[in-house]
């Protein structure tokens, strides 16, 4: 997810808080969290897609997508902890690697007593914790290093879980409130590691770049754009031309639209049924072409939203809340976790478009009026305090 407990962007530098942002401070960070932000919200207390016309597209456009972006930016996190311009090193680089394993401990901590408390929503942050540790190691890698990892990591682990999850059988999945143990958050959860730290190592490798740079900015533009149309376009053909694909998909029993299986979720979850899976692109399909197709699309979000804030300084006044939100991602997960539990929400997506609307308004004022005293939220003031033992380490 976002940063949850990174110092945010908009803080790294030393500039005063009026000043233009350019790369030290990455406004347009803070943006694409809170974008992801909402979209996590669409994707929880947002109509089901199935219900159809622009809303049901909308937020079906946030199922699998935003979580997606939440993964990408969770690269940039590492990165700012552990050393933007260049990797920290000595001293400096074991109390930044120290962070992050601190910040990993207390995000399984957190995800483990969220999913305890009850909630039907299948909480990420133990997840994010996973991802924290496995790309660690890979801090000091540059910007080119990390980008091939990416691509090899999404090309290879997706037929690695399609080979090693049948064999795991029912035994990953935990029970309803019971926390995601070891396989499940490696294998069999809705976020396995296997397949979901490619986003951040792509994250990592975004974020290494002089990101202030229009030649870089366009260059990942269209990177995107290309990465979102071999992901998705490439799932549309592969499922309309390769013989028997949509038949099998079909005859699989799980229940969706396989013509749909190239971009959405409504198209189901046949977790491996049959090796026709591996050609679909829906957001939680964990394939190789879903990876790229995500990936293509949070690259695109976040440079638009970088351009954006850099170039219309209408748009970054009135972006300020869903900034705010961005700045403490943290703060809005748990926000919306505790208020899905408080209001007894049981059916995750199916709240009237209303619900949706109060959660979003909720957040925004009151991140926009705690941002005005505070420079941090009050989960991820926690989490630095937390993380200041690493100052300690020699």
């Amino acid at each position: 997810m976002p940063s949850f407990g990174a110092e945010s962007p908009i803080r790294e530098s030393n500039e005063p808080r009026t000043a233009t942002p350019g790369v030290g401070r990455l406004i347009g960070v803070d943006l694409a969290r809170g974008l992801a932000v909402f979209g996590m919200y669409a994707a929880h207390v947002g109509p089901d897609p199935s219900e159809g016309g622009v809303t049901g597209f909308l937020m079906e456009l946030a199922h699998g997508r935003s979580s997606a972006l939440f993964a990408f930016l969770a690269g940039f996190a590492i990165v700012l902890i552990t050393g933007r311009s260049a990797p920290k090193t000595g001293r400096a680089g074991r109390q930044a690697a120290a962070k992050v394993v601190i910040r990993a401990v207390i995000l399984l901590a957190l995800g483990t007593a969220l999913t305890m408390s009850g909630t039907p929503v299948e909480v990420i942050l133990a997840f994010y914790g996973v991802y924290f540790l496995f790309v660690l190691p890979l801090y000091r890698l540059s910007a080119g290093a990390l980008a091939v990892t990416a691509a090899g990591t999404a090309l290879v682990l997706p037929q690695v879980l399609y080979v090693v999850k049948p064999a795991l059988g029912d035994g990953g999945f935990p029970s309803p409130g019971e926390p995601d143990g070891l396989l499940s958050l490696l294998f069999t959860g809705s976020y396995p590691a296997l397949t979901w730290v490619p986003f951040v190592i792509a994250g990592m490798a975004v974020a290494r770049l002089d990101l202030a740079a229009t030649a870089v900015r366009l260059r990942l533009a269209l990177t995107g754009v290309v990465l979102a149309v071999i992901g998705y376009g490439g799932s549309w053909l592969a499922l309309h031309l390769v013989p028997g694909a949509l038949s099998a998909l079909s005859a699989s029993g799980w229940g969706g639209n396989p013509a749909s299986a190239w971009w959405s979720d409504t198209a189901g979850y046949p977790f491996g049924d049959t090796p026709y899976w591996l050609l679909a692109a829906s957001p939680h399909s964990e394939t190789t072409l879903s990876i790229l197709g995500n990936t293509g699309v949070a690259i695109t979000v976040v440079t638009a939203c970088l351009a954006a804030m850099d170039h219309l300084p209408r748009l970054r006044r009135l972006a300020r809340p869903v900034i705010a939100v961005g700045s403490m991602s943290l703060t809005a997960y748990v926000f919306h976790i505790v208020g899905i539990r408080f209001l007894g929400i049981e059916e995750l997506p199916g709240s009237p478009l209303h619900v949706l609307l109060g959660f979003i308004a909720a957040v925004a004022v009151f991140a926009t009026l705690w941002s005005r005293y505070v420079s941090r939220g009050p989960l991820e003031w926690l989490m630095a305090k937390a993380t200041g033992i690493a100052r300690h380490v020699r």
